[in-house]
């Protein structure tokens, strides 16, 4: 009888056990079906297009805003760049000045926040949609997007709030106020609200639940499937204990890991690169053909440049503001200066770590064409291309990197874990900065905004891709539309802060401190 017992219960034990596994994936599923089916009219209304085009409005406002900030500073990307060398390393910098964190902490923190899965899965779901071509109107985007990404951050220090503590806010939220209210305009504090709304939005989403949901794809590829919500419990349990130490914990962390994973990933697809030397200016080709001819996916030169400047605002967040938030923590007392430092971002971001993702998929022929026409394949029933495994997104880039290097995919797990990790925990303070404008500040209210925070990661990691990225886009978007709105009316302000600045930098008034 005992015997009998003994077999009952190890043969009930064993169903419990075997069910455990189908019980958690029927809570991703429900996880995923209840998120996509409540955030698809936002992400519609973000992301419709022009009358009559396949072009989506918001593409547009990024791209315009981008080109008039270009040529109203007059190519501030190109005359600045040795200054902004400069500061970063330190040349300028004043010990006495207000601020929590360096040049190079506050570069760090908002690369953190922007070299992210966005250009490791960013630019392979470019690709995959909009062909090779995608990737010359994502470089581009990126060099425009440093004169916007300027504008913001010299905003961000010229306004923010400074505190007897020494800790510090500012943001879109705080020149969208102040800067109106010096100006004379109206409409400020609304717009602040908004933004802050939408910012709160964008650190759930693409700050959030993208980087959890894809280190768990990559993860799995490495290790076989298993529930996501235990991805997202572990990083959630390991990003608290960094986001309650504040922004100087956060900072010491990401001045660490940003240089180390970039340089990681950087050295890795230069020797891939190298490796297949013989090729590079055959991808090159590809890009160029694809940007500008019908020859690549269906949507040819549209569908290729949609993608790349997407892809692109995603990627290095030039326009969004979000970086405007880090850099308003820098010690300075020249707002100028931490303007001339972020337009590195996006050329660091997008410009050289995103074209080399790209390189790296092309090189290594993971997209599948038609040996008779040339022409990509598509999918069945899917406006995406062909790849030689069917992977998507981070999946894509880690068999483009394994086609070369046996077993990258596990250097590749350790890299998406990094850029997730900095980047969830660098928009974990976007997004505290935003609840703190509309909540108030106090300890009380931070807990309430980093629990909450720390919940979005289990459902990013349970939810499927396709949800994820379309709520992610959409919400990072929408911080756009308020935030170049606020930038076209200040910036001449920032053109006088200019001015002013170079007068003095010339005459020698302003002088290096090292």
């Amino acid at each position: 009888m005992n015997t009998q017992v003994k077999i009952l219960g190890l043969a009930a034990l064993g169903a419990a056990v075997s069910a455990v596994p189908v019980m958690a994936q029927s809570i991703d599923e429900q996880v995923n079906a209840v998120f996509a089916s409540s955030t698809g009219w936002f992400v519609n209304l973000i992301f419709s297009s022009f009358p009559g085009t396949s072009f989506p409005w918001i593409v547009g406002w990024l791209v315009v805003a981008a080109t008039i900030f270009t040529i109203y500073f007059g190519f501030i990307q190109f005359r600045a760049f040795g200054h902004a060398i400069a500061l970063v390393k330190g040349d300028y910098s004043d010990p006495d000045d207000a601020g929590e964190v360096s040049h190079f902490q506050a570069l760090a923190t908002a690369l953190s926040g922007t070299v992210g899965l966005g250009n490791i899965a960013g630019v392979a779901v470019a690709i995959g949609i909009g062909g090779p071509g995608a990737t010359f109107w994502l470089i581009l985007a990126g060099l425009l997007g440093m004169a916007s990404k300027f504008t913001e951050c010299t905003l961000g220090v010229k306004y923010r709030n400074e505190y007897p503590d020494g800790t510090v806010s500012g943001g879109p939220m705080y020149y969208l106020t102040k800067g109106f209210e010096e100006r004379g305009l109206p409409m400020g504090k609304i717009l602040a609200v908004l933004f802050s709304i939408f910012c709160i939005l964008g650190a759930f989403g693409g700050g959030n639940m993208f980087q959890a949901n894809q280190a768990h794809a990559q993860i799995t590829n490495v290790v076989g499937d298993y529930p996501g919500w235990i991805t997202g419990i572990v990083f959630a349990v390991i990003v608290f204990l960094v986001i309650v130490g504040g922004l100087k914990s956060i900072a010491s962390v990401t001045e660490k890991i940003v240089p180390f994973m970039g340089i990681l990933y950087v050295v890795t697809a230069l020797i891939i690169l190298l490796m297949n030397y013989d090729r590079i200016g055959w991808a090159f080709g590809e890009i160029f053909d694809g940007a500008f001819t019908n020859t690549g996916i269906a949507g040819g030169a549209v569908g290729a440049l949609i993608q790349g400047f997407k892809r692109a605002a995603f990627s290095n967040e030039a326009g969004v503001g979000s970086a405007a938030i880090a850099h308003s923590a820098v010690r300075t007392k020249e707002p100028i200066t931490e303007g001339f430092v972020s337009l590195l971002e996006p050329l660091i971001d997008t410009v050289i770590i995103c074209t080399m993702t790209a390189l790296v998929i092309i090189i290594t022929g993971q997209l599948v064409v038609d040996a008779e026409t040339g022409r990509y394949l598509l999918d069945e029933g899917a406006n995406t291309i062909q790849t030689v495994d069917g992977n998507k997104g981070v999946a894509l880039t880690s068999a483009a990197f394994s086609a070369s290097f046996g077993g990258f995919q596990y250097v590749l797990a350790v890299a998406v874990i990094l850029f997730a990790f900095s980047t969830m925990i660098s928009w974990s303070y976007y997004g505290l900065k935003a609840w703190t404008f509309l909540f108030g500040e106090g300890q009380t209210t931070e807990l309430v905004f980093k629990l909450l925070f720390c919940v979005f990661i289990v459902i990013g990691a349970a939810a499927s891709l396709g949800p994820v990225i379309d709520f992610s886009d959409a919400a990072i978007f929408s911080m756009a539309i308020v935030n170049i709105i606020g930038l076209y009316l200040l910036m001449p302000i920032v053109k006088r802060e200019l001015n002013s600045y170079m007068a003095r930098l010339d005459s020698g008034e302003i002088r290096k401190f090292a």
